[in-house]
């Protein structure tokens, strides 16, 4: 057959053409089989495990919050601990403000302040003080959920001893938090030291309110997240085991579709305070996920709903009618 370069007919070219994908498809039989695709489900947790590392890699403890003024609040072990004060417009020291703590989350492990710095800022914008508290957590600090709780307490303490200072009612406190900051928030609220904080540090005046997002209410070993994560401290670090007989008023938000801490930890913990004449308001978010904040509409809802709260419980105005 002469070459393609010097065809001169058509039925030079059909036959040309017929021999060429003969050895086409003889090639390719001889080929290995191309392996199937990875799942979507596959490629998404290879990319999630690789976002979170990169995330904890390049996690930093801030020093500063635009926009904020930041206090070491405790020193441990050459570890400055730090909360970061968000204060309104025509803030003045001798105030008596009310003011909103918020409490970032992240499983003890992760997290920073600039995760809580968004509510501090929104209560700020409302006239209230906002704060966001750091405290310990494993991947910059090497510690446990005792030490996170600790510094917790040690934070709401903190902000009573200097409230006049920062211009804010010591009564009107209200302390919010998200997933282990949740948990966080709840031990604020509790009398008993539990185990790993300083008696001493201990806040001394309840907060006025409790305001929790996927939190974190139940670390026993029986029906809790992550128990051994506590070790023989499971249950003594288990909120809604170590209630008060009165708690603060609550607003509690959780997704019915929360991977992580499933929804029925916040309806045990409803369920026991309503049980005990103590007020919890329960917000189901359908469809929600752990991060429930993140889905379309639910930021601006729960921040309504939180200021509707924060009003039922004096607590907006922020500043008390003279």
């Amino acid at each position: 057959m002469p070459p393609f370069s010097v065809l001169r007919s058509v039925s030079d070219f059909n036959r040309a053409c017929g021999l060429l994908a003969l050895a086409l498809v003889g090639a390719s039989a001889s080929l290995p089989a191309a392996p199937p695709p990875p799942s979507t489900a596959a490629v998404s947790a290879v990319a999630g495990a690789a976002l979170a590392k990169a995330k904890t890699a390049a996690e930093e403890t801030p020093l500063s919050l635009p926009g904020a003024e930041t206090f070491v609040y405790r020193t441990v072990e050459d570890i400055s601990v730090r909360l970061h004060v968000f204060k309104p417009a025509g803030w003045r020291p001798g105030d008596r403000r009310s003011a909103l703590v918020y409490f970032f989350g992240g499983g003890w492990t992760h997290g920073t302040p600039l995760q809580a710095a968004g509510w501090a800022r929104w209560a700020a914008a409302r006239g209230m003080v906002g704060m966001a508290p750091d405290y310990r957590v494993k991947n910059r600090a090497g510690t446990s959920p005792l030490e996170a709780v600790s510094d917790g307490r040690a934070a709401l303490r903190w902000v009573e001893d200097l409230a006049i200072e920062l211009g804010i009612d010591r009564s009107r406190i209200a302390v919010a938090g998200s997933s282990a900051g949740g948990h966080l928030a709840l031990w604020t609220a509790i009398s008993h030291t539990p185990p790993g904080s300083d008696p001493s540090l201990a806040p001394t005046v309840k907060p006025a309110a409790l305001i929790l997002l996927s939190a974190v209410s139940d670390t026993s070993v029986a029906t809790g997240y992550t128990p051994a994560r506590f070790g023989e401290n499971a249950t003594a670090l288990s909120p809604v085991h170590q209630l008060d007989p009165r708690m603060p008023p609550m607003l509690v938000f959780h997704g019915d579709a929360d991977q992580t801490v499933p929804q029925a930890q916040s309806l045990a913990l409803r369920d026991k305070l309503l049980s005990t004449a103590n007020v919890c308001e329960f917000v189901n978010v359908p469809g929600g996920a752990h991060s429930f904040t993140s889905q379309p509409g639910w930021r601006e809802k729960s921040e309504s709903l939180a200021e509707g709260f924060l009003k039922e419980q004096g607590l907006l105005p922020a500043q008390p009618h003279s």
